[in-house]
């Protein structure tokens, strides 16, 4: 059988060892493909098929056919039952499923699972407006290894616009620097730049402003470009490394 597996559930923890006091190194959303390195009962390690992550998630709720049509974008859309109630569930941002029917205001993604309309894309929509991606994180509270709604950080942020737009980027910042081109010249800052530090990422939205999952403020935020460099070095004792530039 070929290795190639999608998840079912709606997100999960990836964790660094087969365990939930691990740490948490990431997240796979529902309809992600992934490959099994090894399993036992409880447990998969697993590699993520669109930027090659390792770590560990419950041996649970996945299969192996899956061919999207479809992807959410919202930051979350409400799950409802047959009877068009809504449940306790959501399907976060990016999420990639198949139709099953659908009516004038739902479609159906699995039995007696349904969600609206308005809030999904087809699978090949491409979204090259940034800010409408990275606006829908604001006020998200900063979470270490998340990249949902319930949670985000620095680097899932940006990942997730380049995965909702089917184009490879890695998760972490350490990877995210290696791989973007840029300088570390600072001179006037413009839309679209990326700012690394050792650790952070973030992102400017004009020549004044950038974006940022930031852990000391505890959420996704609009901040000063300056300010947010000063406070960096002055806190952190960290400098930006890198400058590049969203590329889509």
């Amino acid at each position: 059988m070929k290795n190639s597996y999608f998840y079912k559930k709606t997100l999960s923890n990836i964790y660094k060892k087969p365990s939930e006091v691990s740490e948490v190194t990431s997240q796979i959303i529902y309809g992600e493909r992934f490959k099994i390195l090894s399993k036992n009962k409880s447990w998969l390690k697993i590699k993520t098929s669109f930027d090659n992550y390792i770590g560990y998630i419950r041996n649970e709720d996945y299969s192996g056919d899956h061919s999207p049509t479809h992807k959410v974008f919202s930051l979350k859309v409400t799950i409802f039952d047959k009877h068009k109630k809504k449940t306790k569930y959501y399907l976060p941002f990016a999420s990639k499923f198949s139709i099953i029917q659908e009516n004038k205001r739902f479609v159906e993604f699995e039995k007696n699972k349904w969600i609206l309309k308005k809030n999904i894309r087809k699978i090949n929509h491409e979204e090259k407006n940034y800010l409408k991606i990275l606006k829908l994180f604001l006020k998200t509270k900063y979470v270490w290894g998340g990249k949902t709604y319930k949670g985000i950080d620095c680097s899932a942020i940006l990942q997730l616009f380049y995965y909702y737009n089917n184009k490879f980027y890695p998760r972490d910042t350490q990877d995210q620097l290696k791989y973007s081109k840029g300088n570390i010249e600072i001179k006037k800052f413009k839309k679209g730049d990326i700012l690394f530090w050792k650790g952070h990422v973030a992102v400017c939205i004009n020549n004044k402003k950038l974006i940022h999952a930031y852990g000391p403020e505890k959420k996704v935020l609009i901040m000063s470009i300056t300010k947010t460099i000063d406070r960096i070095e002055r806190t952190a004792k960290l400098i930006v490394k890198k400058i590049s530039s969203i590329r889509y």
